[in-house]
């Protein structure tokens, strides 16, 4: 009898303890390691959420005291946890629309190409126009670009039009040709380039501002078109175990049709947007400044210009002409247009985002950049520390690189353009210039942070090959050489700030995201094995397991399901 007494006296102290419903966690997850990016506690047993941030990063007891009636845990069973990785660099949109219609990566020669334009023409009507995006020609045995007259032995009736996967070139057929009036007499537009023969006849690659003369013949997709890419895009890029894109080049007409769709949970992606700075709503968002929206799942604060084109179709601006070709590259900006965009972005509190990737590109765009710093001065803007970024950043001369760190400049690098572009790379630059290319380590060295993304859809958009790419400076099957300069290869600390601290300070999110602390929100990835510890040969091997954003499961693996 004492002992029960005793006993039910105890309970009743215990349920006295514990904590309101309202107070307990939502979701606790344990079970694995967790890399938390907080210097006074780099790792963890267990993290705890509520309400979508997070309330308690410890050990595994102290979780405990977080259940409550309605707490599902989730066990990693072995599974390492991190920050929510962020592809800083990448296009939403455009990487549905690669799911949805011909996606022409992995394609292994113009022979291989033709074959996929031939299969998908058996199901299309005469006269449809084909689109198609994804090939890159850095490996196929034809060694040069794809012509007209190698689509034309298969598209007798149908237009077809294929972009290369850097987005800065496309082959088009006869058909779609003669649809647009291009000719040997069509004259070139500003920023742009026709390839054309030695008898003067078109090929049917342009590159650059030259791709707008086919766009009538691209129908713009509809408003459902664009919601089934945006739902298609959210769903990989979270399976993969992304959990924010800040997403490029945006169409400002696109933004309500991404709010609605966050907000009725179709897409389970954080969205921060730099919308086209070519676009006359840019206007807009100059006068109105940031917008956030769908439970802060979806900021506007920034503006994507292009100073220059790509390396891979020769449209990349440098200082001095290709070692492989008898041009210079492309400037596609005209500094009296662009100018104005920039200081009135600086009153705004607007962030701005520039494409550059040639060494006279990256050159302009740090020289135009301090031009406007200099002519708004930190009591004119809206916010002192604006965090412009340079987008890409990848051939900088030995002399400009101090300039980021001394400007404030954040370079936004891909790792995967590097092991991509590094079998090109010497043939278009020469031995020298490649001292200054992909200059992860080196910009690091100078004190600047990098944010690291993918441009998806022009590379796959898969953290681990970002991740890799950035820390072993390799191709995925382990080639490399000395032109691929392993110096620059980061630390796996480094890398993981480069895919998730480092781009939420390039977000203005530091405060909210990219480690897991307490009252901070809850983005989080997981994977099956731990990125910081195991073999460079296995981070490919890794699969994402789970991703939380917004403190709600956006992707699971059947392998974790709640424990209640």
């Amino acid at each position: 009898m004492r002992f029960l007494i005793i006993f039910t006296i105890l309970s009743f102290l215990a349920a006295c303890q514990q904590k309101p419903e309202e107070e307990t966690a939502d979701l606790i997850i344990e079970g694995g390691i967790i890399h938390t990016l907080n210097e006074a506690a780099p790792t963890a047993e267990a993290v705890a959420i509520r309400d979508g941030r997070i309330i308690y990063v410890g050990a595994n007891e102290g979780a405990d005291e977080w259940e409550g009636r309605k707490t599902k845990r989730i066990d990693l069973k072995g599974a390492a946890l991190y920050p929510g990785f962020t592809d800083a660099h990448a296009h939403l949109l455009g990487i549905g629309q690669r799911e949805l219609t011909l996606n022409l990566e992995g394609t292994a020669s113009i022979a291989d190409l033709v074959s996929k334009v031939e299969a998908r023409l058996a199901g299309m009507a005469h006269g449809e126009v084909l689109y198609g995006r994804g090939w890159i020609e850095t490996h196929w045995p034809e060694g040069r670009f794809p012509t007209r007259d190698d689509l034309d032995a298969v598209s007798p009736d149908n237009p077809v039009i294929l972009r290369r996967a850097d987005g800065h070139a496309l082959v088009a057929n006869t058909r779609a040709l003669e649809g647009v009036g291009i000719t040997a007499a069509t004259e070139t537009p500003f920023g742009g380039e026709i390839l054309k023969d030695p008898r003067g006849t078109p090929t049917g690659v342009l590159v650059d501002n030259a791709m707008g003369l086919i766009e009538p013949l691209i129908d713009a997709p509809s408003e459902d078109d664009k919601r089934a890419a945006y739902i298609e895009g959210a769903k990989v890029y979270v399976s993969r175990g992304w959990t924010q894109i800040q997403s490029m080049s945006v169409n400002p007409a696109n933004v309500p049709i991404m709010q609605g769709l966050l907000e009725s949970g179709d897409m389970q992606l954080r969205v921060y947007n730099s919308i086209d700075g070519n676009n006359p709503a840019v206007r807009d968002l100059l006068a109105s400044g940031p917008q956030y929206a769908a439970d802060g799942l979806l900021t506007t604060r920034a503006i994507k210009l292009y100073m220059d084109g790509a390396l891979g179709s020769r449209g990349a601006a440098l200082l001095e002409p290709y070692s492989d070709a008898e041009t210079s590259g492309l400037v596609v900006a005209k500094k009296e247009e662009v100018m104005p965009i920039l200081t009135e972005a600086l009153r705004a509190g607007i962030q701005v985002n520039t494409h550059a990737i040639g060494d006279r590109g990256n050159r302009l765009l740090l020289d135009w950049y301090e031009e406007a710093f200099n002519a708004v001065p930190a009591a004119e803007r809206k916010i002192a520390d604006p965090r412009w970024r340079d987008e890409h950043t990848q051939i900088v001369h030995a002399d400009d690189i101090p300039r980021y760190k001394a400007l404030g400049v954040i370079p936004s690098m891909q790792p995967s353009h590097a092991i991509g572009d590094l079998y090109f790379a010497p043939s278009r630059l020469g031995q020298d210039r490649l001292t200054g290319a992909y200059a992860w380590r080196t910009l690091i060295d100078e004190g600047n942070i990098i944010a690291a993304g993918s441009d998806a859809p022009v590379e796959v958009g898969d953290p681990r090959i970002e991740f890799y790419a950035a820390v072993a400076r390799k191709s995925i099957d382990g080639f490399s050489n000395e032109d691929w300069h392993a110096e620059e290869a980061v630390t796996r600390e480094e890398a993981l700030k480069m895919l998730t601290l480092w781009p939420a300070y390039a977000a203005f999110q530091e405060n909210d995201l990219g480690s897991i602390e307490v009252g901070k929100i809850a983005d989080l990835s997981a994977f099956s094995k731990d990125l910081m510890t195991i073999p460079e040969s296995e981070i490919m091997s890794a699969e994402a397991v789970l991703t939380v954003v917004n403190g709600k499961m956006a992707y699971q693996s059947p392998a974790l399901t709640p424990e209640k």
